[in-house]
């Protein structure tokens, strides 16, 4: 067993966060490994929920654009405005909350020169990515600082 939550505990964090801040939400789920990226390979003596692969895609509507893609194994992969960040499953409803609480905001550096999406998840180290260039769009230029 894993110390990671599972997608299904993930799934339904997220949608009540997306609840609370409005948001629509649109789910696509994958069960099983013939249609997942993720192999079985639990043993005969295993618990049989866990021989199924449960991977997702959500995608969350209003602005910024947010996406988020669950992986049976792996921390999740948050796209907040085209600027990925691999966040822990346990962590994603927080970090969706902090970007939808007006706590993320773009730094730029002049020299060397950089473009940063900053989310500050509280209690948590904040989350650092490089914002793809050459141009910001809307919701992140408005949150440069």
């Amino acid at each position: 067993m894993t110390d990671s939550p599972s997608t299904q505990s993930v799934l339904t964090a997220v949608s009540a966060a997306a609840h609370r801040f409005d948001r629509p939400v649109r789910i696509t789920e994958e069960i099983g490994a013939d249609r997942t990226s993720a192999a079985l390979t639990a043993a005969p003596s295993a618990d049989p929920a866990e021989f199924f692969a449960h991977e997702a895609l959500i995608e969350l509507g209003g602005q910024p654009a947010v996406e988020v893609c669950l992986f049976t194994h792996e921390d999740a992969r948050v796209t907040v405005d085209g600027v990925a960040f691999d966040v822990p499953k346990a962590s994603v409803a927080a970090f969706l909350a902090a970007v939808w609480s007006g706590l993320a905001h773009v730094r730029t550096r002049a020299f060397p020169p950089a473009t940063t999406l900053v989310v500050a998840v509280p209690g948590e180290p904040s989350y650092r990515e490089p914002v793809p260039l050459p141009t910001l769009t809307p919701w992140l230029a408005r949150i440069t600082r």
